[in-house]
């Protein structure tokens, strides 16, 4: 019994392992989190799974494409932006005024795009900010300019936001001037997800799956039933084999009697 067992809780490990691909590794909790219920929220079952190194999603294979298409509509998993600590981190002893500079730029905008991309409705967001070299002797230099990409969600009334987006960045660096900002705005495409029908799931079992994964967990049922069968079988056959059938004498004395009477008479 203890060997059938087994078999099962093997058979049934491996059947859902082989069937599982990871997605994404190294996330955060709420990285995972995120993509987790976008996945489940358009009928592709998904999991996360902790680990050393951060949480990984799987998804079932057959699925790995769509589940990739989703995401990436959905911008999952969101850009990490860097903070002014994390570019402004001192690694040796004295900077060059081009490190210093070149850090306050790049700095500047990953703090922009940041703040621009906790908005409603955006997907991501990238700012290029150009800063010209302040002249000692006064002469005149070119002015401050930024380009602000966008990608947002369609449906979404992000694009009524770019008088507020420019204002945001022109009171964020000093020097812009609002008119020299350039906000650029693309939806991203359609979510063929959100726009198709509700998705029925299967009930094999009392268990709800897939309808496209249904017919593989019947058919690994099936396998796992007729494997333990077969475990069974060979557990069982020594003690049949072993079994020697009994002889019945019980009536052979009635018998001799009856015919030792007959022939009496």
């Amino acid at each position: 019994m203890r060997t059938i067992r087994l078999a099962f809780a093997l058979c049934a490990l491996f059947a859902l392992a082989a069937c599982k691909a990871e997605l994404y590794t190294g996330l955060t909790e709420r990285e995972a989190n995120e993509m987790v219920a976008a996945l489940l929220g358009a009928g592709i079952p998904a999991a996360k799974t902790g680990g050393a190194e951060g949480v990984t999603v799987t998804v079932d294979e057959a699925r790995f494409s769509e589940a990739m298409t989703l995401l990436d509509q959905r911008g999952l998993p969101a850009r990490q932006y860097e903070s002014m600590g994390d570019v402004f981190r001192k690694e040796g002893l004295v900077s060059s005024p081009t490190e210093e500079r070149a850090r306050l730029i790049y700095a500047l905008s990953q703090e922009l795009s940041r703040t621009i991309a906790e908005i409603d409705g955006v997907l991501s967001a990238r700012i290029h900010v150009v800063l010209p070299e302040s002249d000692m002797l006064g002469r005149d230099v070119k002015p401050s300019s930024a380009s602000v990409f966008v990608r947002y969600a369609q449906g979404t009334d992000v694009q009524e936001y770019a008088p507020q987006i420019k204002l945001l960045v022109a009171n964020s660096i000093e020097g812009l001037l609002y008119d020299n900002i350039t906000v650029v705005m693309v939806p991203a495409a359609g979510d063929q997800a959100a726009d198709a029908a509700p998705l029925e799931f299967s009930n094999v079992l009392g268990i709800w799956v897939h309808p496209g994964s249904a017919q593989r967990l019947w058919m690994m049922l099936g396998g796992m039933v007729a494997a333990i069968v077969a475990l069974a079988g060979l557990a069982a056959w020594p003690l049949l084999r072993n079994r020697k059938p009994k002889r019945s004498t019980a009536s052979v004395p009635a018998i001799r009697d009856e015919f030792g009477d007959e022939g009496g008479v």
